[in-house]
């Protein structure tokens, strides 16, 4: 690896992907590591130039409060305890300083104190994952989840970039895709791009495994593992398949839980991999944030409009379809998605707007259509903005497309007789609902 690298150690602070991305946006390169690594361990991670310890709310793990291990503070490397150095700026601990005030600390401690070089960038991450990608791969195949969205098409283009030919993109319709989204993805990737793409229906199957689960938990597991067990049923029927790839990110790493922090969800590339899985794992973007996931997407030449492509859960609508699947309340998401996507196209919203989607729980409420009562269900919309996923604020929609919107999905989707609007940031709410 070319860059220098500064270490954050997890004490038990919610800030760490704060000051991590605070120092690559200086162009030198961090990572977390929890928080009882060894020197050993350290001295096996290339180019560290520094250590930052970074407590918090958290550092209280059975009821004893944790520390880094006593020889790490004898190893020689630079040192920074942020959580005492920032709280220097303030008046009382409980507080971050500015982020004016932050920085400036943190740039004096890269730069000054650990000499590091700001050699953090695309191009140098490009080379790096292309020669750890050859040299993990050898003449090995990879077959790679192909969903279209960002993180699996930026894998794809590192891939292709790093072994060409030797990489086999499998898309499977789970039945739980946006409307027209198989669609799309077989014109751009396999019609315009030339991929070795291998299409595979299986939305019964998925649809199957997943009646009458309810729990989110369960449903992403689900979902995760039958994934897998397709990629392998494709695998015999391929010749020399080793390796799988998938577009895991930062935040899913992060969001899945470390030591000193509960899970907030499994992702599906993350906790619900089977346990025989037989395929060893290629993620070159497993240290990525998502702006940077984008950044490298363009530093591959990938079109601007595939790389700013709207996020979408690998578990699909499962996951906005609450609760127990059902087909009545699934094309209800979908439809609605549609719509919503359309019309916040139509208003130029797509552009500006990070997230945007439908929701349908699973319980209904009373309404009147055609002059009669109904019992039907609600669609609730979501659209919010983030630049790594870790935090969201709520995008502040017009009146009348909003009015527009629901006016549509009243009219157009079936089963429905309500429209709500979820105006929750993240934190406390997350982005999706499950």
């Amino acid at each position: 690896m070319k860059q220098d690298m500064i270490v954050i150690l997890d004490l038990g602070s919610t800030e760490n992907t704060v000051i991590a991305r605070e120092i690559r946006a200086l162009g030198v390169y961090s990572e977390i590591y929890p928080h009882d690594i060894t020197v050993e361990e350290l001295k096996k991670i290339p180019n560290v130039k520094g250590i930052i310890i970074n407590g918090g709310e958290n550092n209280i793990v059975d009821g004893e409060r944790i520390d880094v291990l006593p020889e790490i503070y004898t190893a020689g490397y630079p040192m920074l305890a942020a959580e005492h150095e920032f709280a220097k700026c303030e008046e009382t601990y409980t507080q971050w300083p500015a982020e004016e005030e932050r920085q400036a600390i943190l740039k004096a401690f890269v730069f000054d104190k650990c000499k590091a070089e700001a050699n953090w960038n695309m191009k140098n991450f490009v080379e790096d994952q292309v020669e750890l990608i050859r040299r993990q791969v050898g003449d090995k195949k990879v077959l790679l989840a192909l969903s279209g969205g960002v993180d699996s098409s930026v894998v794809a283009a590192l891939l292709i970039k790093a072994i060409g030919k030797q990489l086999v993109c499998v898309h499977v319709n789970h039945g739980l895709m946006r409307k027209g989204e198989s669609e799309s993805v077989i014109e751009v990737f396999k019609n315009q791009m030339d991929a070795n793409l291998i299409y595979v229906d299986a939305s019964e199957r998925f649809l199957g495994k997943l009646e009458g689960v309810a729990d989110p938990e369960e449903k992403r597991k689900i979902i995760g593992a039958e994934f897998i067990r397709v990629f392998e049923e494709e695998a015999r029927k391929l010749e020399g398949i080793d390796f799988l790839a998938q577009g895991t990110i930062y935040p899913d790493i992060v969001e899945s839980g470390t030591k000193t922090a509960k899970v907030v969800k499994s992702h599906h590339n993350v906790g619900g991999l089977p346990e025989d899985l037989q395929f060893s794992l290629v993620e070159p973007l497993y240290y990525l944030f998502k702006d940077e996931v984008r950044a490298c997407g363009l530093e591959l030449g990938l079109p601007h409009g595939m790389v700013f492509r709207q996020p979408f859960p690998g578990p699909g609508l499962g996951v906005r379809c609450l609760g127990a699947i059902t087909r009545e309340r699934l094309e209800a998401v979908r439809e609605s998605d549609a719509i919503l996507r359309e019309e916040f196209a139509n208003a130029g919203l797509d552009k500006t707007v990070w997230q945007y989607f439908t929701i349908v729980p699973d319980f209904k409420s009373v309404g009147v259509k055609d002059n009669a009562r109904c019992f039907e269900y609600p669609v609730i919309l979501r659209a919010v903005n983030t630049i790594d996923a870790m935090s969201a604020s709520v995008e502040e929609v017009d009146w009348a497309v909003l009015k527009k919107i629901t006016d549509r999905i009243l009219k157009e989707v079936k089963n429905v007789n309500r429209v709500c609007m979820d105006i929750s940031p993240k934190p406390c709410a997350t982005i999706e609902w499950e």
